[in-house]
C-alpha cells in the first residue's frame, strides 16, 4: 500500500457548514494524511488547522506538476492504482457539489495546471470526502470498478425529503457519508437555503470552530458570540 498525500484545495468563498462536516468526515478518513491548501483567508487556515495542516499557498504552487493527480469528474482517464507512488500528490478540489455539474474543478483548478495530470473516479459526481475515500482505495491496491458505488443518496425527515444526486461509495453495503451530515439535512439546511434566498451568504464556522478549540476569532475581543 503506498502511503499516499491527499490535498483539499480550498475553492469556496465560504466555510459553510455543510462544506465543514464534508471536510471534517473527509479527514476522520484519511487518518492523518490529508492537508488544505489554497486557504486565503486567515480565519479559514485557523478554523481548518484544527482538523489539519491547512495551508496559504495552491497546492500548484507547493508541489511539481509531475508529482500531482487531480481529480477532476470531466478527465478522460479513470484513476489507477499503479500510477500512485509513494510522491503521488492526489488534489480533491474543495467545492461542493452542483446538479448538473457546473464543471468547476476544470475551470478552477486543472486548466490551471496543464502538466499535472487528471483522473476522473469513474462515472458521476462524488462528494468531497466520497472522493478522498476512493483516492485513499485506489492507492491501496484497488481499481476503481472494485469499489462499490451507490448513485443517490435520500435522506428522509417526517414529510421532508432530501434527495442528492451525487455518486457514493459503500462499506459495508453502507454509503460513506458523515452521520453529521445527514442531521444537518433534516435540522440546518433549511436556514441555509432561506439565507440563500434572501442573497445572503451562508453561515459560517469559523467562530464556533476557533471557540469550541480555544481559540480567539480574528478581531474578537472576547469569546462571546457576536
Amino acid at each position: 500500500m503506498v502511503e499516499v498525500k491527499v490535498v483539499i484545495e480550498h475553492l469556496e468563498p465560504w466555510l459553510s457548514r455543510w462544506l465543514w462536516i464534508e471536510y471534517s468526515h473527509a479527514c476522520r478518513l484519511a487518518r492523518g494524511k490529508l492537508m488544505f491548501t489554497n486557504v486565503k483567508r486567515e480565519d479559514h487556515r485557523l478554523a481548518l488547522s484544527t482538523i489539519a495542516p491547512a495551508f496559504e499557498e495552491s497546492a500548484l504552487e507547493l508541489y511539481s506538476p509531475d508529482e500531482v493527480v487531480i481529480l477532476d469528474p470531466q478527465a478522460e482517464e479513470k484513476l489507477e492504482p499503479w500510477e500512485i507512488g509513494a510522491e503521488t500528490v492526489i488534489v480533491v478540489g474543495g467545492i461542493l457539489g452542483d446538479h448538473p455539474p457546473r464543471g468547476r474543478t476544470r475551470k478552477l483548478l486543472t486548466s490551471k495546471a496543464p502538466r499535472a495530470k487528471a483522473r476522473s473516479l469513474g462515472e458521476g459526481q462524488f462528494a468531497i470526502d466520497g472522493a478522498v475515500y476512493m483516492a485513499l482505495k485506489v492507492a491501496e491496491g484497488t481499481r476503481l470498478e472494485e469499489i462499490p458505488v451507490k448513485k443517490g443518496l435520500t435522506v428522509r425527515d417526517g414529510p421532508l425529503t432530501i434527495h442528492l444526486p451525487y455518486f457514493y461509495p459503500l462499506r459495508n453495503r453502507k454509503p460513506v457519508v458523515s452521520r453529521q451530515l445527514i442531521d444537518y439535512l433534516k435540522r440546518g439546511i433549511v436556514e441555509d437555503e432561506e439565507r440563500l434566498l434572501r442573497g445572503e451568504p451562508p453561515y459560517e464556522v469559523v467562530r464556533e470552530v476557533l471557540e469550541g478549540s480555544g481559540r480567539r476569532p480574528l478581531g474578537s475581543t472576547s469569546s462571546a458570540r457576536a
